[in-house]
């Protein structure tokens, strides 16, 4: 797989063709898979992604979904372009360590986070927000207030996944909550229209594999036809494990 073109690259180099502000991420995936870069300016930063998680809870795959497109809508809005009011904080993000922090939300504390600045997606009922990244120890009152255990959803049996539509595989051998893998597949969403340089978020399919696809999807990432999500373990799951992947 060939890394696209910087942007602002020197006279005679393509630009990068996608949504510049994920140039940093398409070249650090393409060139060397799996290198956790260093906190930005040594702080931990973070995308909050906030599910609704009412009594009558949504259904799991379709909050999946609604999280995967949540997390790219944060990053390819024009407000995360350059010149725009989120760039800033987007771009010092993404050249760190992607790290995202699900909560749940419910009620008058969902209304809440609406007013902050992010991007918030309807998936068949089911709704997330991903809020613009910054600092983890200055999120918003608002934030930091909701709860980030209990974010899990039973499994449910979802059809097979449209046609023509990208799809992101979880990992079925790795057991994660909601919440996290919530956080994977915003990941995943990301590495996706990073590589393929997209300027425009698509809708995901998000599916458990099972083994023999697994298998199938792990040939796709090494001939370079699939993205993989590798994670940092620092919740959940040990480092360098494949939670899911993209195809």
């Amino acid at each position: 797989m060939s890394a696209p073109g910087r942007s602002g690259a020197a006279e005679g180099t393509p630009a990068y063709p996608g949504a510049p502000v994920l140039a940093p991420l398409a070249q650090r995936y393409c060139g060397a898979p799996g290198v956790i870069p260093p906190e930005a300016s040594g702080v931990a930063w973070a995308m909050p992604v906030v599910l609704r998680i009412e009594r009558d809870a949504p259904r799991r795959t379709p909050l999946l979904e609604a999280a995967a497109e949540a997390a790219l809508a944060v990053c390819l809005d024009p407000r995360s372009q350059p010149g725009g009011e989120w760039y800033d904080e987007v771009s010092t993000w993404i050249t760190g360590r992607i790290r995202k922090i699900a909560r749940r939300a419910r009620g008058t504390h969902w209304e809440a986070v609406q007013d902050l600045p992010g991007v918030t997606v309807d998936e068949d009922g089911a709704q997330v927000r991903a809020l613009v990244p910054g600092p983890v120890d200055a999120v918003p009152k608002i934030v930091s207030r909701l709860q980030i255990e209990g974010t899990d959803l039973p499994p449910d049996s979802p059809p097979p996944p449209p046609p023509r539509l990208p799809v992101i595989w979880l990992n079925p051998s790795v057991g994660m909550t909601v919440g996290k893998a919530a956080a994977q597949v915003g990941h995943a969403s990301m590495l996706w229209a990073a590589v393929r340089a997209l300027t425009e978020a698509p809708h995901f399919a998000v599916r458990t594999a099972d083994p023999a696809r697994w298998t199938a999807l792990c040939d796709a990432v090494q001939a370079g036809e699939a993205v993989a999500v590798r994670d940092a373990g620092f919740t959940e799951v040990a480092p360098g494990t494949i939670t899911c992947i993209a195809i």
